[in-house]
């Protein structure tokens, strides 16, 4: 292998976190903040990029650095390197409720494609860059889709999605249609663009959003039940400065006074 080859196992259920498992001089990859514990005797280090050899050099570095700004992430990723002469342990945790996948590269013929914020850690010498989608739909119209990251090696590397994460695993010429922000992962055979809806009705009343992804195989494709992006709307639409405070949420008075728009204040 040209990656370090790391052990890991995976802890919690919907709040879960990874548990990485370090011989002497092995180093794991991890964004910036997604740190949870780690041993004595392992250390800790602000690297450009990746670290991985593919990008040799400063420049190689910068050029690297700067990928990872158009996808939206920090310049700097953290190396955690087993400096003992022991087995070490160092965890990382999920930013939100939701699954961690653990996905082996040397299995996925070297490469995946996710989406810019589910990578969270791998093998030392893992490639973290930018997948950028041939089809001008999927540039224009894609969201979370057109710029996305890819991980390219042949060790292991932890993506994480919120809700339950389900693997579709599609034939030849097979296609699936999925909603833009539950796309979690995909493999680098699987043929990807952004389509519209359809049908003003459905464009304007629907709820759906106007377009989506589809999906065709062969390959696999990764999903998330719950994006954080929709969570994240679902808050902020019953926050008090929106309107979203309620006195006793559920009772026949609430009621009454939605029914007649009284103050709930």
């Amino acid at each position: 292998m040209n990656n370090h080859e790391i052990d890991y196992e995976l802890h919690g259920d919907d709040m879960q976190f990874v548990e990485v498992e370090l011989d002497p001089d092995e180093t794991v990859i991890a964004e910036a903040g997604s740190l949870m514990m780690m041993d004595d005797g392992i250390e800790m280090e602000t690297i450009f990029g990746d670290g991985s050899e593919s990008q040799g050099g400063f420049m190689g570095k910068l050029l690297g650095a700067g990928k990872r700004v158009i996808t939206g992430e920090s310049l700097f990723m953290t190396a955690f390197t087993n400096s003992d002469s022991g087995k070490k342990h160092v965890s990382f945790a999920s930013p939100y409720p939701g699954k961690i996948v653990p996905m082996d590269l040397s299995e996925l013929d070297g490469k995946i494609i996710c989406q810019k914020d589910a990578f969270l850690a791998a093998a030392k010498g893992v490639s973290v860059g930018i997948d950028f989608q041939k089809k001008i739909g999927a540039g224009f119209f894609g969201g979370e889709g057109f710029i996305m990251q890819k991980l390219e090696g042949d060790g292991m590397a932890f993506v994480h999605a919120g809700g339950t994460i389900y693997r579709k695993d599609l034939e030849p010429g097979e296609t699936l249609r999925v909603d833009t922000g539950c796309l979690v992962a995909l493999s680098k055979d699987v043929d990807y663009d952004i389509q519209f809806v359809g049908g003003i009705k459905t464009a304007l009343f629907g709820g759906e959003g106007l377009f989506f992804a589809t999906l065709k195989g062969p390959g696999s494709v990764w999903v998330q039940s719950l994006p954080f992006s929709r969570l994240a709307s679902r808050i902020f639409a019953a926050t008090p400065e929106q309107g979203g405070e309620q006195k006793g949420e559920g009772s026949i008075t609430q009621g009454l006074f939605d029914m007649f728009g009284g103050d709930r204040r």
